[in-house]
């Protein structure tokens, strides 16, 4: 045999397979090229997903101003606890959209924010998103004893309690906050404070002492307004089956009550956002962005949409109010003759 040919038998398939790998990585590259983004396609899409989330928070905000104006502009409201419960949970959630878009722009236009600065931020946020299912589960209660014990609700259910009562839900939503700032200044040093980072949860209580807290404060919160979820439906339940005269407010409270199931559903889904942004984020990589800002959309956002639609459009008495303030004119003008036979403009009272 002739060693010259195959020694040049073997180098031609030498250079072959080189050739090839080099084909095929050229072709590898190109494939991946296709799929990440130019510095001008990341600016886009960030400035699409800001621009929707202030606009959207915008329209929640104001949809949730009206309810507020309304609230304020009747007296009538003033003397009864349903309605400090609910307008205390439109104020709060109007709070909790403002700061989470917040921190959201903050994390593509500041990435570096004073850490005092974006714990203060963070407390807040947590805050107001722990008031929310806690106001329900009051609002629960209050419909709960007006159906069950109707003689001693003007005697449990007074104004002066029912600030007391939101006074202790922020009290103990305020909990969950002070103890990771609590468990940041202990675990790091002091001089993490004077430091400057990404405003999130997931990057300033990072350690594992933070998420066995988070794990054992959500679970407390969650379980306990549930159980007063499902108490104050279930004995509103048998209270409607049994009631002979006034079953049509019995059945309204039942109603209620399992639509603040429902909006308590919804704000509870934020909680399983980072599990389903893992999932999709091992199966989906390409798409755990689009997925993530879906999530926050759909978890945060629009509950805080629907819960003065389901409570202020679905009261009777709230939107006859509401109705009445946006249609009225604030001024009537009568032209009234006197006797030097000239007209005068005379200005009615407001109607609002």
């Amino acid at each position: 045999m002739d060693f010259r040919k195959l020694w040049t038998l073997f180098g031609g398939t030498k250079k072959r397979r080189k050739r090839s790998h080099r084909t095929l990585y050229q072709c590898k590259r190109a494939m991946n090229s296709t799929f990440q983004y130019t510095p001008e396609d990341r600016y886009a899409e960030a400035f699409a997903k800001n621009f929707t989330t202030v606009l959207l928070a915008i329209v929640v905000n104001c949809v949730n101003g009206i309810f507020v104006f309304t609230f304020f502009k009747s007296s009538v409201f003033y003397n009864d606890p349903r309605y400090i419960l609910y307008i205390h949970m439109v104020i709060n959630d109007m709070l909790l959209v403002f700061f989470s878009v917040g921190l959201v722009v903050m994390a593509y236009a500041w990435p570096k924010v004073p850490l005092p600065l974006c714990v203060s931020l963070l407390l807040i946020s947590s805050t107001t998103h722990k008031n929310t299912p806690l106001t329900l589960a009051g609002m629960a209660v209050e419909r709960y004893i007006a159906i069950c014990k109707p003689l001693h609700h003007h005697q449990i259910c007074t104004v002066r309690r029912t600030y007391i009562l939101i006074s202790l839900i922020w009290g103990v939503g305020v909990l969950p906050g002070l103890a990771d700032l609590i468990l940041l200044s202990v675990v790091r040093p002091l001089s993490v404070f004077t430091t400057s980072s990404l405003c999130s949860t997931t990057n300033v209580y990072s350690t594992p002492y933070h998420e066995e807290q988070s794990k054992i404060t959500h679970g407390i919160y969650t379980s306990v307004v549930w159980a007063i979820l499902v108490f104050t439906y279930c004995r509103v339940l048998i209270a409607a089956k049994r009631a002979t005269a006034d079953k049509s407010s019995a059945k309204k409270a039942q109603s209620t009550i399992l639509l603040h199931g429902v909006q308590l559903l919804l704000s509870m889904m934020s909680n399983i956002t980072p599990v389903i942004d893992k999932i999709y984020g091992h199966l989906l990589p390409m798409l755990r962005s689009k997925i993530t800002f879906f999530n926050y959309l759909l978890t945060n956002l629009l509950p805080r949409l629907l819960s003065p639609l389901i409570y202020g459009v679905r009261d009777k008495t709230f939107f006859k109010y509401m109705k009445g303030h946006l249609s009225c004119r604030l001024f009537n003008v009568k032209v009234e003759p006197i006797r030097s036979n000239k007209l005068k403009k005379v200005s009615s009272d407001k109607r609002c």
